[in-house]
């Protein structure tokens, strides 16, 4: 399963997360769609999508509102209910991963976004970094949740799951899907290349001052593009050493 990327806009005043499911396997006959099974799957990728995307949206909100930008607060996304973050995204968290599961033969695309204040963020880059590290934080602590779950309920024999054949019921694959998707999340958003929110994470190692600069070097090129592109590609090659890794020390 794959999934989930954060993108943060390094020009104009909100965050714009862009999130994909996809299933282990590609469906090579379209009329596999219909099975039970995979409408079964597709639901709980779609339920795993909104909820990670809620928490990592509303860790960025509070973190804005804690350092002083009481934008996204406003808004009513300092919250956990899915519905303010729909209503600020409707085609992102519903129209588009619904359609994409569909018409991408089991995959899921969607995004969402938060606002914030970038006259804030310039005066305080620091928080401003902090706000940044709120979302992929969020997706770690909620990996680490699930993969308690799966040991937990594997070792009381509560859930059939096996870290070789993997999960055999529909809690298990609940919980293994959450895992996945928040460490595919987590890992990407904070590769240091803009957009991603790693881009913004690094300021903590800088100072006040220079890390001014940085944001005023971020937002004066279009980087986003190419800073995705390159996320990408660096990506493919990182994420499935660090993901054999963290499965074998957490499952």
């Amino acid at each position: 399963m794959r999934a989930a990327v954060a993108i943060r806009t390094n020009a104009g005043s909100s965050r714009l997360d862009l999130l994909s499911i996809s299933g282990a396997s590609t469906l090579e006959n379209p009329m596999d769609m219909l099975d039970e099974r995979y409408l079964l799957l597709g639901f709980i990728y779609y339920v795993a999508f909104l909820f990670s995307t809620t928490c990592h949206e509303a860790a960025h909100a509070l973190a804005a509102k804690l350092g002083g930008d009481l934008t996204a607060a406003e808004g009513g996304q300092v919250s956990l209910n899915p519905v303010p973050h729909i209503r600020r995204s409707p085609y992102g968290m519903v129209v588009f991963p619904l359609l994409s599961f569909f018409l991408l033969h089991g995959s899921m695309i969607g995004f969402a976004s938060a606002p914030y204040d970038p006259n804030w963020a310039r005066r305080h880059p620091h928080r401003a970094a902090l706000m940044a590290l709120a979302g992929p934080a969020t997706n770690f602590s909620l990996m680490l949740l699930a993969a308690l779950g799966l040991r937990v309920g594997s070792g009381m024999q509560l859930i059939h799951w096996d870290a070789y054949s993997g999960p055999h019921d529909f809690a298990a694959t609940v919980l293994y899907v959450m895992f996945s998707l928040n460490l595919l999340l987590g890992v990407f958003n904070l590769l240091p290349v803009p957009p991603l929110d790693g881009s913004s994470v690094i300021m903590l190692a800088m100072s006040e001052d220079r890390a001014r600069g940085y944001l005023d070097w971020a937002r004066s090129g279009t980087f986003a593009m190419p800073g995705l592109l390159a996320g990408l590609l660096i990506f493919r090659y990182i994420f499935p050493p660090v993901e054999m890794f963290i499965q074998s020390l957490l499952l």
